[in-house]
């Protein structure tokens, strides 16, 4: 009934910059937190950035001063602007929402932890 669909993954050099978007799709009336996590291969999935939708930002240290999390509400989209990327971002990034309140039929339902499929970054050195 809802959908989070991450875009703007795929390969860059160290020291360059990608812009990943994630958009919810469905007949939202509320999202609460959103957020980006990261998992790279034979690593646990970590937490990158989050967002309330009210704007309050939350990095990880290895990401603070490079990455910028913002949403726009309207849209029901959240972005990640990576710079200075290094090759240790290199992982596929996930998109998350913490409830999405959504219509089915005339019903108000409500999914919790949703994720996204997830879009590949790389980074070469």
């Amino acid at each position: 009934q809802v959908q989070l669909v991450e875009s703007g993954g795929g390969l860059v050099q160290a020291g360059g910059s990608l812009r990943l978007s994630c958009a919810a799709s469905g007949r939202i009336f509320s999202i609460n937190a959103m957020g980006w996590y990261r998992q790279a291969p034979g690593k646990q999935r970590e937490l990158v950035a989050t967002i309330t939708s009210g704007g309050i930002t939350n990095y990880a240290d290895s990401v603070k001063g490079r990455f910028t999390i913002s949403r726009d509400n309207a849209e029901n989209t959240v972005y990640l602007q990576m710079n200075s990327l290094k090759p240790e971002d290199t992982a596929v990034y996930y998109c998350n929402a913490d409830s999405i309140g959504y219509y089915s039929g005339s019903y108000r339902l409500y999914e919790y932890d949703y994720w996204g499929q997830g879009t590949q970054v790389t980074v070469s050195s």
